[in-house]
């Protein structure tokens, strides 16, 4: 049973990264009193529905969940007569209307991840390891009409290890997330932080990720091409097109990594060839080592066992 003087939260998220910090509330005793998130989406060649990781722990929990397509009258009403104190939005994916914004008697707190005032926006992780950035920052903000350019409240910076992925990343910094959070909340009740204004000045923002950025310019360096790799591990993927029979067929390269023992070569830009039993793609600037592919329609293969199968698969260049 909750303490009724607990300050009442809702907690509006969606992804994996949102769900470990509702899970980090929850464990730390915090109420939270409903869950707003995005409605079950269609997933993989079966188009089956999925519930978001944040649907998932709340049922589990048994917290009331709320999946508004937007917020009208009548969700903003039900939100209202649930007499919040405070919002806790982390990767929720909607934008909150001013109204949502006056509700709650704290306001709203947002977590997200990056160096604020630098990658506001939807991917600031992928965007980080994109842009092949050496550190990046969980922040703590407060929730305003214009994306993620409210007060900061806590921020904790991290190294990004050389060969971290997406996923990777984000579970590290949804994990500090939920520490800086819960220490923030107190504070932030009690008035015993002072919220720190933004330099719009140093203001960046996120690349929105598209399906076909995922396709690869051969004309890049390695370090260019495997920073791809690891910002789109989870969606969309990296991918070239292989020619077989006069036909282009789309692959993805399920795992590649970097090759750092590069000698001069004379291949083109994207022939895959044999070296020290490694198989490779030359790239603008040194070569790619290839692991697991998957030829769209297909299932994922080893590179042994996709050469097996398509031979002609050495010496071809992708485009």
């Amino acid at each position: 049973m909750k303490n009724s003087s607990e300050p009442r939260i809702i907690f509006m998220g969606t992804p994996e990264f949102a769900g470990g910090i509702l899970e980090f509330l929850i464990e730390n005793k915090f109420n939270i009193i409903s869950v707003y998130t995005q409605g079950d989406k269609k997933v993989g060649r079966s188009q089956s529905l999925e519930k978001s990781v944040v649907k998932k722990i709340a049922e589990e929990k048994r917290i009331k969940i709320f999946e508004p397509i937007k917020f009208d009258e009548n969700v903003i009403s039900e939100l209202k007569n649930q007499n919040p104190d405070l919002i806790i939005v982390s990767a929720y994916g909607k934008i909150l209307p001013k109204s949502v914004l006056e509700i709650p008697k704290y306001g709203i707190i947002n977590t997200h991840p990056s160096a604020l005032p630098k990658y506001r926006g939807a991917s600031p992780i992928q965007n980080a390891i994109l842009n092949g950035e050496k550190k990046t920052t969980a922040t703590i903000m407060l929730l305003t009409e214009k994306v993620d350019a409210g007060d900061i409240l806590l921020q904790e910076e991290i190294a990004i290890k050389e060969t971290e992925t997406y996923r990777e990343l984000a579970k590290r910094l949804s994990e500090i997330s939920a520490k800086l959070l819960v220490k923030a909340i107190p504070l932030w009740i009690e008035k015993k932080i002072e919220p720190k204004k933004q330099n719009e000045a140093q203001a960046t923002f996120c690349q929105m990720i598209k399906k076909e950025d995922g396709k690869i310019d051969w004309n890049n360096s390695t370090q260019d091409i495997y920073n791809r790799y690891r910002a789109f591990e989870s969606w969309p993927g990296i991918f070239s097109y292989f020619q077989k029979n006069k036909q282009n067929l789309r692959i993805k390269l399920i795992q590649i990594y970097l090759d750092k023992n590069v000698k001069e070569n004379n291949f083109k830009l994207g022939e895959i060839f044999q070296e020290n039993e490694k198989i490779k793609v030359k790239t603008g600037k040194g070569n790619i080592i290839l692991k697991e592919v998957q030829l769209e329609g297909k299932n994922k293969a080893s590179i042994e066992d996709f050469i097996r199968g398509y031979p002609n698969f050495l010496g071809s260049v992708l485009k």
